[in-house]
């Protein structure tokens, strides 16, 4: 974990490409919350609507590996993986197994990303030796040094599983210990996923045969592309964005999803600097009425660079009324947006430059009150864990703490 820390400080402090903001969206409010007219303005903007006949179902923490181990078990046709983080150990073993003892016939194919899948040859070698097809999404060869930057912030930092082509999962976990258990404790940390059915895992499928292409793989057969019945009533769209040097759909996702809020925005973000077009319109729905909630990691962080980089952020959104709590309990990585009483928004995508600008983001658009309620009882629970940033006692901070804020504050010029 410590080298792609490491190596993800450097990529920010050497900024990333700095987006021209005369492209950023400047929406106040979408033109009303009902369901067809929402979708029509996400269509509009991202070529994605929001269409009815989905399952979902929200999954908390560690809960995520016996989901996917479940999965593995009930495929009949194919497991499609793409995974920024898979590190050998305990959750990794689990999830061989299954493959390992998986129905015969099935296809396997495996892409992870080598920045964050430190020491992945072993596990490599066993998906290969369970008969699957592992590759590898833009190899990282030669000294680190005399690599071209550009190559290295343009990575795939996706989670996404496809079942079968008709069931897909998708959130903030890596496969590594970090994602076991319950939050409980520090070394374990706090995240969310979903899983879905419906029309909607046909384009999760498209995105996952995309970068396998992009990493040497074939086209995926005919029966990877079922035909998709309805599920249930949730309407759901699935955003994968990929590197855009103006505006990005990880970046229209966003600012369409704040836009969108009328009474309640509730945020809870891994990486939180957001650009200036978002922290923007964060401070316009306040100004709308909009109870705006923030909660991003605390003193657990797992990159302290990047932690005083969120909280340079902190002033101007807590003068302007954003309300911002830091998790207590352990890295807070989760990637939610809860819009009023029926949108959520779950996925890989954080509200910092690289996934804003240059890395292949995921993310599941879900319009359904029960996920809404669900995420919301999630976000209350997470607040009760978490300490509150005041305004008041912010602005007297120290000076040792303001020059701290300031450390990585070059950073600042791309956002």
């Amino acid at each position: 974990m410590k080298l792609a820390c490491s190596v993800l400080v450097a990529l920010l402090v050497a900024g990333c490409p700095a987006p021209n903001h005369r492209h950023d969206l400047r929406l106040r409010t979408l033109p009303t919350s009902a369901g067809e007219t929402r979708s029509l303005a996400f269509f509009q903007s991202l070529g994605v609507p929001l269409s009815p006949g989905h399952g979902v179902e929200l999954v908390e923490n560690g809960r995520v590996f016996d989901v996917l181990e479940a999965e593995i078990r009930a495929a009949r046709s194919s497991i499609h993986i793409a995974s920024y983080i898979w590190r050998p150990g305990e959750p990794s073993e689990q999830l061989v197994r299954a493959i390992r003892e998986r129905h015969p016939g099935v296809a396997c194919r495996v892409l992870v990303d080598p920045l964050g899948s430190i020491n992945f040859e072993t596990v490599g070698l066993a998906l290969a030796n369970a008969g699957c097809d592992v590759r590898i999404f833009r190899p990282i060869q030669g000294a680190f040094a005399s690599l071209d930057a550009a190559r290295i912030k343009t990575r795939m930092h996706r989670k996404l599983v496809v079942r079968d082509g008709s069931v897909g999962i998708t959130g903030g976990f890596g496969i590594w210990k970090s994602w076991l258990g319950d939050a409980e404790g520090e070394e374990y940390w706090r995240d969310m996923s979903v899983r879905v059915e419906g029309p909607v895992v046909r384009d999760m499928q498209v995105a996952f045969a995309q970068n396998w292409q992009e990493a040497g793989g074939d086209f995926l057969p005919v029966d990877a592309f079922p035909e998709l019945s309805v599920q249930g009533g949730a309407r759901a769209g699935f955003v994968a964005s990929t590197q855009n040097r103006f505006l990005s759909d990880a970046r229209r996702m966003t600012l369409l999803t704040i836009a969108a809020a009328r009474r309640r925005l509730w945020i809870a973000n891994s990486y939180f600097i957001p650009s200036e077009a978002i922290s923007d319109m964060l401070l316009e729905k306040v100004k709308q009425g909009v109870d705006v909630r923030v909660v991003v990691p605390g003193r657990h962080h797992d990159i302290a660079p990047v932690h005083s980089a969120q909280r340079a952020t902190y002033a101007r959104l807590l003068e302007g009324g954003v309300r911002i709590w830091e998790y207590e309990l352990s890295m807070m990585h989760s990637k939610t947006m809860l819009v009023d009483e029926d949108l959520s928004v779950v996925g890989s995508t954080n509200l910092d430059p690289l996934a804003l600008s240059t890395s292949d983001e995921c993310s599941l658009v879900v319009e359904d009150e029960a996920l809404a309620a669900q995420l919301a009882a999630a976000f209350e629970k997470d607040l009760r864990h978490s300490r509150e940033i005041h305004w008041d006692g912010w602005r007297k901070r120290g000076l040792l703490q303001r020059l701290g804020e300031q450390l990585p504050g070059f950073i600042g010029d791309y956002l």
